[in-house]
């Protein structure tokens, strides 16, 4: 087949979906609320909390019947969560939920497993979500997210092994990348640069991105860790540095203009799933993993905090904006559990577990 024949059979392929996209959309009243889902999820995205007010956002996906789909739910009380009745606004999506993130204060990006990118909007009241576009730009599903330092871009990978970035006002990409070779895991903005990013994916490689230059994507080799990259994430406070996380359950700090130099620490035992900074002068670092653990490290990755509550892969967490010694994390075992993590020595660690 030809190249024109190729990219015309893609792009019929991505019109049928885009189509298939509005008739579901108007279906599920696009632009208004959409069905409140019924169920909590069993698989589950990382959980966001809003800064402007520590709102907890939570994403599910399950099999309802024969199909597969997701929901969104919001807490304002995050330690009522995952209980539906003390949910302030929820909505089902019309497939499963791989990420999310919150845009400003009200907005809601969604990566989803039809291969869109979709944002939904909590409306003036709270108490309803909104669509406002669902983008099917991706040819398969659409594995991460992160939004870029100004608020008003954002970047998102796939099983397709793009890299896309998004102009989030426009409701369009801007550009779309293809130097990974396999399904690309993650991707991370850079704080305070709004071009700058990583991304890491299954065919072993690690990219360095500035969208400002004419060949964007810069390769990081880091001798630290010699299995595939599963998670990455900028220091909050070091421009040049990252971590890394890969499937042997490495975690290491590494420093893009010296790779090699890298500080690293094998704190689990299988697959490293996520990364999160807290707000803390010298940043914990907390890392959740397939072990079943959640890990909370110094900044020489020395173990502070460490808990095994979870009865499944542990597979999103994030710090709580309003108390910096909470630490909340969600695994496929159905739970949301939210840690105190002692910022002093001799305290002893705490975990508050509410489920369905």
């Amino acid at each position: 087949m030809s190249f024109a024949g190729k990219v015309s059979r893609e792009e019929t392929s991505r019109q049928s979906r885009e189509s298939r996209g509005r008739v579901e959309g108007q279906e599920r009243g696009e632009g208004r609320g959409a069905k409140t889902p019924s169920r909590w999820g069993r698989v589950l995205p990382p959980p966001r909390f809003s800064l402007a007010d520590g709102t907890l956002l939570l994403g599910a996906s399950s099999l309802n019947a024969r199909c597969w789909v997701g929901s969104i739910w919001v807490f304002k009380d995050p330690a009522r969560a995952p209980n539906e009745g003390f949910c302030s606004a929820g909505v089902q999506t019309e497939a499963g939920i791989a990420d999310l993130q919150w845009v400003a204060d009200k907005g809601i990006l969604v990566a989803s497993d039809s291969g869109a990118v979709e944002l939904w909007e909590l409306d003036e009241n709270e108490t309803l979500i909104v669509n406002k576009f669902c983008k099917y730009e991706h040819d398969d599903i659409v594995t991460t997210l992160s939004v870029l330092d100004n608020g008003t871009q954002a970047v998102s990978g796939s099983r397709d092994f793009c890299v896309k970035v998004w102009d989030i006002p426009q409701q369009t990409s801007l550009h779309s990348y293809r130097a990974h070779s396999s399904s690309v895991t993650c991707v991370a903005s850079c704080p305070g640069k709004d071009t700058v990013f990583l991304s890491c994916a299954e065919d072993n490689r690690i990219l360095l991105w500035d969208t400002r230059c004419p060949k964007p994507a810069t390769r990081i080799v880091c001798s630290a860790s010699t299995y595939l990259p599963t998670s990455v994430m900028w220091h909050p406070q070091q421009s040049d540095a990252f971590v890394l996380g890969d499937e042997n359950g490495t975690v290491a700090v590494v420093d893009t203009k010296n790779p090699d130099s890298a500080l690293s620490s094998a704190v689990h035992s299988q697959t490293v799933t996520g990364f999160a900074f807290s707000t803390h002068s010298s940043p914990l670092l907390a890392s959740i993993s397939e072990d079943c653990s959640v890990a909370v490290l110094d900044s020489s990755l020395s173990e502070v905090f460490r808990s095994r509550s979870h009865r499944d892969f542990v597979k999103g967490l994030s710090w709580s904006p309003v108390n910096n010694a909470s630490l909340t994390t969600v695994g496929w075992d159905h739970q949301v559990l939210h840690h105190v993590v002692p910022v002093q020595s001799g305290k002893n660690p705490e975990t508050n577990c509410i489920k369905e």
